[in-house]
């Protein structure tokens, strides 16, 4: 059992500290630096980020759980700021499955993670088509999780995708099963009014996660929104990523077009702001008096 060094403990005391919580994405191991530079208390490992950023293919159950171990390593390795990493269905079908999924994410010093209640070959959340399992087969994913926990603190999240294609009312139904199995937040995706989330959140009596994602089916609700409508956790998954990759296109574009990168170059993060936010002047710091250590011996 972990405490002090517990990630999931420092997970639930930003929670508790700051309401809503705001998990901001991080698609590498350089954008946790500079988010948590930017003031978040709680990262977010996506599952389509995982999928688009790393393997450059869809978010359609492609993805296995070693390539996502790869990104919480790297991030966990740079930060012990709390991080939230998306699961998908669990990486297999079995019980077996999940419980090597949650326990290799404590290893590798994750906080947290949401399981959802699609099939195997499932799709994003905002896209049409998804297709579900059972009330009582997520439930028992739920609780493979549970009971796999080498960390009592680690925090288990169920997502529900069942509001576009069973409304409300199931969709709560399937929330209150997952809580008996023993979740510990809710995630309702795709949704599409404040209200929702208040229905979800009186009637667990669960922490709810509101999935702020561009371009989707949930408008972009602002904090004080949120806050209002009694949403524990404002999730904005893919924001800085999809900044950065219109970026770089437009450089891109640029350098292909005209040949040199003069134009672009107030798009660009300097070398300074490069080196201060990955500490590179301690590094080199430490180089240098490792190299005066060897001549003066």
């Amino acid at each position: 059992m972990q405490t002090s060094s517990s990630a999931g403990l420092k997970f639930r005391k930003a929670m508790a500290t700051e309401k809503p919580l705001q998990i901001v994405g991080a698609i590498n191991a350089n954008h946790a630096l500079l988010a948590v530079q930017s003031g978040f208390n709680a990262l977010y490992l996506s599952g389509g980020g995982v999928a688009a950023g790393s393997l450059g293919i869809p978010d359609l159950g492609i993805t296995t759980l070693d390539d996502v171990l790869t990104d919480v390593n790297r991030i966990t390795n740079v930060t012990d700021t709390p991080l939230l990493v998306d699961v998908d269905t669990g990486f297999g079908p079995s019980a077996f499955n999940i419980a090597r999924t949650v326990k290799s994410l404590i290893k590798a010093g994750a906080a947290a993670l949401h399981i959802e209640d699609q099939v195997g070959a499932k799709r994003c959340g905002h896209r049409p088509g998804k297709e579900l399992v059972s009330k009582d087969e997520m439930a028992d994913r739920i609780k493979a999780a549970v009971d796999a926990r080498t960390d009592e603190y680690f925090v288990i999240g169920a997502r529900t995708d069942a509001l576009a294609s069973e409304g409300l009312e199931k969709a709560i139904e399937r929330a209150l099963a997952y809580k008996e199995a023993g979740a510990d937040f809710i995630f309702a995706e795709a949704v599409t009014e404040l209200a929702q989330y208040t229905a979800f959140a009186r009637a667990t009596g669960l922490p709810v996660l509101a999935n702020i994602t561009e371009f989707g089916l949930t408008p972009l609700f602002t904090l004080a929104e949120l806050k209002e409508a009694g949403v524990a956790m404002a999730l904005y998954p893919l924001s800085a990523f999809r900044a950065a990759n219109k970026a770089a296109l437009n450089v891109y574009q640029h350098l292909r077009r005209e040949g040199t990168q003069r134009n672009v170059l107030h798009t660009m993060q300097t070398r300074e702001e490069l080196y201060q936010s990955i500490g590179y002047y301690t590094y080199e710091q430490k180089l240098d008096n490792l190299f005066k250590q060897k001549k003066n011996g």
